[in-house]
């Protein structure tokens, strides 16, 4: 950070963008004792966060992908006896192998996460059966992740603010940015907004803003069901779902199945590239069911009451843009399908980065003029 930043002085911030990402930088840094704005064209948690399935997983696409949702994880199970009402459920991962690579693939990878300092475990083709008896039979096994959990975005990100607000910060909704420059934002109302840093926490539409950052909408569409509590225990993902999430070509489709605290179930996954396009697709939606179906038959009677789409921010190398940008502008943007995990580790190293501070987890990954 700059050194004419001295103690006897507030530092100023603007955050655009008041989805998960926006409101855990705004809960951070006010906590830090900054000065906070947050901005948001429409309301709290209003855009991808809404849309997203709220799992807080540790994934190991890459080391610095593993650093950034294992620290994540480790806050919100930290935060996790106060967050009021964002239905926090520690239910664990279960990750599935369908044949003997893939568990090759469950067992390296559990050994990797126990050397890394993250609890986990390979889990018996009979032991599937028994954590979770909708599954079909004749799985390989897979592994388990007992730490990590789901909660409710949504209601997360306006505690956040909340907490955000009791330090002092402002948060100001149905403001649309028109743009926004190092250090000033302007909004569709005529008003420009002054600070030492603005944010650019906008997800999706970061691009937009900050015109030349990598950032491309991938469209998700995800599925809930009625209530069938005890039906799922765990998030159920398949080891294939890696596969999926990698294929940057064309669309693809994952098993993914959530239990949420109402005892609904989400059903996920699907991801393609189509610019704003957000109708439902319905073949691939209904790809999408198939595939969860023949995991899972017992899904094939739970009445799926709602589907939806949204768009995730999409980055070349599958990890978010934070840090500076350039003097007075940073960003906090490019999480893809993780910003809900990793939310609160970004927060925590803007804010190391930005005053100063030891890291938490190396930066250097993560630094938005990589491309």
């Amino acid at each position: 950070m700059h050194h004419d930043i001295t103690h006897n002085y507030r530092v100023k911030v603007i955050v655009v963008g008041a989805g998960i990402v926006g409101a855990a930088c705004a809960d951070e840094l006010s906590r830090r004792g900054v000065s906070v704005t947050v901005i948001d064209g429409s309301f709290c948690g209003g855009g991808t966060t809404a849309a997203g399935m709220g799992h807080l997983v540790v994934m190991d696409d890459s080391l610095a992908q593993f650093a950034l949702t294992k620290l994540s994880t480790e806050l919100w199970r930290e935060l996790a006896p106060e967050l009021s009402g964002a239905e926090y459920d520690p239910c664990g991962t279960l990750w599935v192998a369908s044949d003997a690579e893939e568990m090759a693939t469950a067992e390296s990878k559990v050994r990797m996460y126990r050397e890394l300092g993250v609890d986990a475990d390979v889990v018996t083709s009979q032991q599937l059966q028994e954590l979770e008896p909708q599954l079909r039979h004749g799985l390989a096994g897979g592994m388990r992740v007992p730490g990590d959990a789901v909660l409710y975005p949504t209601n997360a990100t306006r505690w956040l603010l909340r907490r955000a607000q009791q330090k002092g910060a402002d948060v100001i909704e149905n403001r649309p940015v028109e743009s926004l420059g190092p250090c000033e934002v302007h909004t569709s109302d005529g008003k420009t907004f002054v600070a030492d840093v603005v944010i650019n926490a906008a997800g999706s539409h970061a691009a937009e803003l900050t015109p030349g950052i990598p950032i491309q909408p991938r469209k998700g569409h995800l599925a809930i069901t009625d209530r069938y509590p005890g039906m799922v225990r765990h998030q159920v993902l398949e080891l294939g779902y890696l596969k999926s999430a990698h294929s940057t070509e064309g669309p693809s489709v994952a098993f993914n199945v959530q239990p949420r605290k109402t005892g609904q179930l989400l059903i996920g996954s699907s991801r393609e590239f189509v610019g704003w396009e957000e109708s439902i697709n319905c073949a691939l939606l209904n790809e999408m069911l198939v595939r969860a179906t023949s995991m899972m038959p017992g899904l094939a009677r739970c009445n799926v009451i709602r589907a939806w789409t949204g768009f995730r921010p999409a980055t070349p190398d599958k990890l978010p843009l934070i840090g500076e940008f350039e003097p007075g502008l940073w960003l906090a943007a490019g999480h893809e399908g993780l910003g809900i995990t990793t939310s609160l580790g970004t927060a925590r190293l803007l804010a190391d980065l930005l005053l100063g501070q030891k890291f938490a987890i190396d930066p250097f990954p993560f630094r938005p003029n990589r491309f």
